[in-house]
């Protein structure tokens, strides 16, 4: 099974918004015969791949999949008849699909015989899915907050320079994050004070510094990169606006919109602060981002922390000092220490010289949907995932003030 979950993350960026999937089918002697994983989104799935390798040594082996053999027909057909055609014998699955139009493979597969175990290695097979995950059982994405900082917190110096407090090494670590995600997303004043592209670069330079062995994740589109610009003052220079990649400006619902942003607004519900968090995540969910990473600044990061809407922290700290200088964390909600985010180490690697940091949320983090909103236009149009009812929450979500750099 963890040879499964393993090539199910060769998937990762390249199958939303379906799940990344692995398989390793064993002959009756328990030798492996086949494997696979699903690549792209309409390509064939994990198990299908696989049988096609093993032949007819599948008949009678056994098939170790991280999510349960769907049982319906879109774009490809059902799994589970696959895997009868097949004449497996026993299927081991690590991970249940809760998604309803697809479940069901594993009570199909017992009807005609098939053993089907359940539940091995679930943890982390669900950690390796885990956007897609949450897509389907919150119904928005999943949220991935990126930081870079000396080990003092500082993610820039007191005259504002940043360039680079981490290695090269975790700049083309960043860029993996990118190009795994559905969506970059930034504040105003992350736009305003440092003009970044938010786009994937892969580059030969960039892609030396990569871990050696993981492949660079194969993208089938570029990410979407989205603004939080309530008062919709991104300027038509801004490198977010090139073309290179799609874009989405989320402003608030009242904002006075320029003729160069109107094709890339989209009008959401303002609040104090800015716009309503959950309404973008709402609005992102039914353009069917799976993933989304928040990149700057850190106005925009605390207001997700505080409204429970981060599901990992991925921090690159540098061995580093600075003293003074922009934190990476701006206010969050917390005013007294009983209030304090606490999170639970899910990795800690070393990455060249700085050290990589993948936490996650120790409390369970919002799934609370909200209603689609009627004002909300939609310039970048993949196909409609729809939304369900909820209550949004008012939080300052963006800042014109001093923004911690990032990544460009």
């Amino acid at each position: 099974m963890r040879r499964a979950i393993a090539l199910a993350a060769r998937g990762l960026g390249g199958t939303s918004p379906n799940p990344v999937v692995g398989c390793v089918i064993l002959d009756p002697s328990g030798e492996v015969a086949g494997e696979g994983f699903h690549a792209y989104a309409g390509g064939p799935h994990a198990e299908v791949v696989a049988l096609r390798e093993a032949g007819e040594r599948a008949r009678g082996g056994t098939a170790y999949v991280t999510l349960e053999p769907c049982n319906h027909t879109g774009r490809t057909g059902p799994c589970s008849g696959a895997l009868l055609e097949a004449g497996v014998a026993r299927v081991v699955v690590a991970v249940s699909d809760p998604n309803p139009k697809a479940a069901g493979g594993a009570a199909v597969l017992r009807r005609h015989g098939v053993v089907v175990d359940e539940g091995v290695l679930a943890a982390e097979a669900e950690e390796v899915n885990a956007a897609w995950l949450t897509s389907v059982r919150a119904r928005r994405p999943h949220v991935t907050w990126k930081f870079a900082a000396t080990v003092d917190g500082r993610s820039a110096a007191e005259d504002g320079t940043s360039q680079w407090i981490t290695s090269p090494e975790a700049r083309a670590d960043v860029h993996r994050l990118r190009a795994e995600s559905d969506a970059v997303v930034a504040g105003i004043g992350t736009v305003l004070a440092d003009d970044p592209r938010l786009t994937v670069r892969l580059t030969a330079g960039l892609t030396a510094g990569l871990t050696a062995g993981v492949p660079a994740p194969s993208r089938a589109a570029p990410v979407l990169r989205v603004v939080v610009d309530s008062g919709a003052r991104t300027p038509a220079a801004a490198r977010v606006l090139d073309g290179e990649a799609p874009t989405l400006v989320a402003v608030a619902e009242d904002a006075a919109v320029p003729a160069h942003l109107s094709p890339h607004a989209v009008r959401l519900p303002r609040v104090p602060g800015g716009i309503d968090l959950r309404a973008l995540l709402a609005e992102l969910h039914d353009r069917q981002v799976v993933s989304v990473l928040i990149e700057g600044g850190p106005t925009l990061a605390g207001a997700f922390l505080r409204e429970g809407l981060v599901d990992r922290v991925v921090g690159y700290l540098a061995p580093a000092l600075l003293g003074a200088g922009a934190a990476a964390l701006g206010p969050a909600g917390v005013s007294t220490i009983t209030e304090i985010h606490r999170l639970e180490f899910a990795e800690v690697t070393p990455v060249g010289p700085d050290l990589k940091l993948v936490l996650r949320p120790k409390s369970p983090v919002s799934s609370t949907p909200v209603p689609p909103h009627p004002a909300s236009s939609h310039p970048v149009p993949p196909p409609p995932v729809s939304s369900t009812p909820g209550s949004p929450a008012p939080v300052p979500s963006e800042s014109s003030g001093p923004q911690s750099p990032k990544e460009s």
